[in-house]
């Protein structure tokens, strides 16, 4: 805080009260991130050590930062680093959470989920404790930055925390029991991967019981690196597998256009077009054929974000076996062979597990 222009004072001790702090104000979160937007913009980082610690000290100099090193625990998440890349885990966060729910001793489960399980709001009694689903759903949730294999067992027991079940509470017994066996997964990430965007775009249709909304599923990778993933209900109501299908592409291409914009922040240019995966030809041709009218006008607009992005040479469709879909682990509960191989495609990586 500094006086006003017009202030006059002969005591250079003196202050001036602060009648509103700024962080009252509802301007405050905008002045904020134009001051930090500003001052980042106007410095470039990179890998250079010594643009680096100018870059800190122009930090330092804006806002009074305190330099704590290399990263190494944040929020949860362990991260280490070694000449072969990184690798980000949440091993204490997923102990701590077995510890609180009694599953440290419990035998572990193949597959997060069961194959075919359809949870629902009616079937089984209601919690006398509801807090304990909330809380354990609450945590699985955060768990997933590091743990993208859990994301469709965690999309499904998200969706009943008004009203848990001993059904529910059940399913989510059992991905503790399958954290139980591999608690130090977490990702890794290359110091020597190349910048190729790709990603492969999947959706499950109708597969709610209860509402009859489909699925959509998507991960993004540069080079062979997760680096983006999703599993969430669709909106509205699909009329057919194709129309699902063609719903998560267009979710699928704002993602990447989304990861586009964040490297080209980074000076990171992407000249190509990413080549985006699926499964289902209908839905590939629908992006590509901008004269299937009587099949898409019921369709919102918004969702042939698809067709300009391919127009603008933003994205380019690829179709893939199903068998091949890495997106697959993302819409639907997977028997073991299939979830080993989803598995195996999302390069987690276990520090902690013996030789």
């Amino acid at each position: 805080m500094v006086l006003p222009p017009s202030f006059q004072s002969d005591n250079p001790n003196q202050v001036c009260r602060l009648v509103r702090s700024l962080y009252g104000l509802k301007q405050a979160s905008r002045q904020w991130n134009d001051k930090l937007t500003g001052a980042l913009l106007s410095n470039v980082a990179g890998n250079n050590p010594v643009q680096i610690n100018q870059l800190k000290q122009f930090l330092d100099r804006s806002f009074k930062i305190k330099d704590l090193g290399q990263l190494n625990f944040f929020l949860g998440i362990k991260a280490f680093r070694n000449s072969k890349g990184l690798n980000i885990c949440q091993r204490k966060y997923t102990l701590e959470i077995l510890e609180e729910n009694g599953f440290l001793e419990s035998k572990p489960a193949n597959t997060p989920f069961t194959t075919g399980l359809r949870l629902t709001n009616l079937e089984g009694d209601l919690l006398d404790n509801p807090g304990i689903y909330r809380r354990l759903v609450g945590k699985l949730l955060y768990l997933t930055n590091t743990r993208p294999d859990i994301s469709y067992a965690v999309q499904q027991l998200s969706q009943f925390v008004d009203k848990p079940r001993h059904t529910h509470l059940t399913a989510a017994h059992r991905v503790l029991r399958y954290l139980k066996g591999s608690p130090g997964n977490g990702l890794f990430y290359s110091s020597n991967s190349d910048i190729k965007v790709q990603g492969f775009s999947d959706s499950d249709w109708a597969t709610c019981a209860e509402s009859r909304k489909s699925i959509t599923g998507y991960c993004i990778y540069i080079g062979k690196y997760l680096v983006s993933w999703r599993t969430k209900k669709q909106a509205t109501i699909s009329r057919s597998s194709s129309e699902a299908e063609y719903r998560a592409l267009a979710s699928t291409v704002c993602e990447i256009q989304w990861l586009i914009y964040l490297l080209a922040d980074l000076k990171i240019h992407i000249d190509s077009p990413v080549a985006l995966f699926c499964d289902n030809r209908s839905a590939i041709a629908i992006g590509e054929n901008f004269v299937f009218h009587e099949r898409t006008k019921h369709i919102e607009i918004d969702c042939h974000v698809v067709r300009q992005k391919i127009h603008e040479g933003v994205i380019k469709l690829l179709a893939i076996s199903s068998h091949n879909q890495n997106a697959d682990g993302f819409t639907k509960a997977l028997p073991k062979p299939s979830f080993d191989f989803f598995h195996s495609k999302l390069g987690l990586q276990d520090l902690h597990a013996p030789a």
